[in-house]
């Protein structure tokens, strides 16, 4: 999953947002370093992360890339899961309601802001700016998405391969995303709960 359904799946609690978002910039033991509801949310993208790549969906979906970029296929998949996320009318019923929701996640994120990794504090600006999480229901969108992952990436040279993947197999992938993100709503909500009242 990519920064979209982590949002989503913070169920507007600011500070598991926080955690959440910022998983991927919090390395083993340094999780203890944030206070402990920020904690909780970098375990609950992490369990996110854990069941979401090792679903048989997320396998399928994975099979479309993995001839052109192997191990990287996976991280393909979680841009794609955020397109038809932020296209999906049952999480977003119109536009205005997903720049709505991308809003409140900026202003969410800027009241922890200052703790959070100085990695993260650099590049949200860009994030907000360029309205990320909303431009992932567009092509344009995960176009240069896919160019920002090659970019950050030390063994991928482009990512027009991927977009191609992405528009011939625009269909199959958006019945996988179906099939995969409901019950990937309700393993979050329940892990949210637990972790909460923990």
């Amino acid at each position: 999953m990519n920064f979209l359904a982590h949002a989503v799946l913070s169920f507007n609690d600011p500070d598991m947002l926080a955690g959440n978002m910022i998983s991927d910039f919090v390395k083993g033991k340094r999780q203890y370093d944030f206070p402990v509801p920020i904690q909780k949310g970098i375990r609950l993208h992490r369990d996110i992360d854990t069941f979401t790549d090792t679903h048989p969906v997320t396998g399928k979906m994975k099979y479309f890339f993995w001839p052109a970029y192997r191990l990287y296929s996976g991280a393909f998949t979680d841009i794609v899961y955020d397109h038809f996320l932020a296209n999906d009318k049952a999480e977003f019923e119109t536009v205005s309601a997903l720049k709505h929701f991308t809003e409140q996640t900026y202003g969410y994120l800027e009241m922890n802001l200052t703790i959070l990794p100085l990695k993260f504090q650099q590049s949200f600006p860009f994030m907000k700016e360029h309205d990320w999480l909303l431009n992932y229901r567009f092509a344009e969108g995960i176009e240069k998405s896919f160019q920002g992952l090659v970019g950050r990436a030390s063994y991928l040279s482009e990512s027009d391969t991927a977009f191609g993947i992405f528009n011939t197999a625009y269909k199959a992938l958006e019945e996988c995303y179906y099939e995969f993100f409901p019950l990937l709503r309700i393993y979050a909500q329940s892990r949210y709960h637990e972790l909460s009242n923990a």
